[in-house]
């Protein structure tokens, strides 16, 4: 399935700003950081990033002022007769042990969070796999498809609004609104299945956590769960073809009572299902939108 996207003039303003509701975490200028955390994950993930920037930031300080003292302490004019000493085990020692106790120290926390991605019983407590539910999403050019095995007959496509078909610009931002939201309940293990159906793409929702490539042929599955109501957006993060750029992921977070109900009544009419939950959101709920 296929659609005109946007014209040329659209095409360069790809990187334009957009706006969103009061207090949405959305792309700032200047903003360096990560997307605030949305899922157990993420927020590993976050913990992680913190760790290491502090480890980098003593050695950033530590070489620094190494380098300093001995700029002063063993230039010409300060040390007109060098030092012939040509080994110290002692020292030798030092910088040889230390990188490995460093590298040591990052590596647990990080195969521990590597772990974790591919176990939800690591992240999620009293983690239960039969209240896991599973959803499919497939990658075409340039559209996503979802499918929910165990919610009953319920499949759909997601294609991205253009700017004519945005009716809402405060809550359908640029390039990443969809006319078909991927709706998930709080608090429950999604288990996801992605694959391709022409092409590689990659299917990423950087809050929640999680990149996963969607291979022609292979059924690749990772995991997830959002803490919080919300929208939660994406993008296609592998080079696809010619409108790469324009393939959003939405994912809409509900509470497990407004996810039954959405279920039960996509499964004859998703057009009027996806209206009522979006009327029933919360204002001000968190939209969490995919950096640029």
């Amino acid at each position: 399935m296929t659609r005109p996207i946007l014209t040329a003039a659209g095409t360069a303003g790809a990187v334009a700003a957009f706006g969103g509701p009061a207090g949405a975490a959305e792309p700032q200028p200047w903003e360096i950081w990560l997307q605030p955390a949305g899922s157990p994950i993420m927020r590993m993930i976050h913990s992680f990033n913190d760790g290491v920037m502090v480890v980098m930031a003593v050695i950033v300080v530590l070489v620094l002022f190494l380098l300093l003292y001995v700029m002063a302490r063993f230039n010409a004019r300060s040390n007109p007769v060098p030092s012939k000493t040509s080994h110290n085990t002692l020292i030798e020692v030092i910088w040889t042990v230390v990188p490995i106790l460093i590298l040591v120290g990052i590596a647990v926390p990080s195969f521990s969070l590597l772990i974790a991605e591919h176990d939800p019983a690591r992240a999620v407590p009293g983690y239960d796999p039969e209240q896991a539910i599973t959803i499919k999403a497939t990658g075409s050019q340039w559209y996503w498809s979802y499918e929910y095995p165990d919610s009953g007959d319920i499949s759909f496509d997601s294609l991205m609004l253009t700017d004519a078909e945005r009716t809402d610009p405060a809550t359908q931002p640029r390039l990443l609104a969809v006319d078909n939201e991927m709706v998930v309940p709080t608090g429950t293990v999604i288990r996801m299945q992605v694959i391709g159906a022409d092409v590689i793409h990659s299917f990423a929702v950087p809050s929640l956590g999680f990149k996963i490539d969607a291979v022609p042929g292979r059924l690749n599955e990772t995991w997830f769960l959002v803490e919080n109501e919300g929208v939660y957006y994406g993008q296609c993060s592998e080079l696809c073809g010619r409108d790469h750029a324009f393939m959003p992921i939405a994912v809409r977070a509900v509470g497990p009572e407004k996810f039954t109900a959405w279920a039960e009544a996509a499964k004859t009419d998703l057009d009027a299902a996806n209206k009522t939950l979006a009327e029933a959101s919360p204002a001000g709920a968190p939209m969490v939108v995919a950096g640029r």
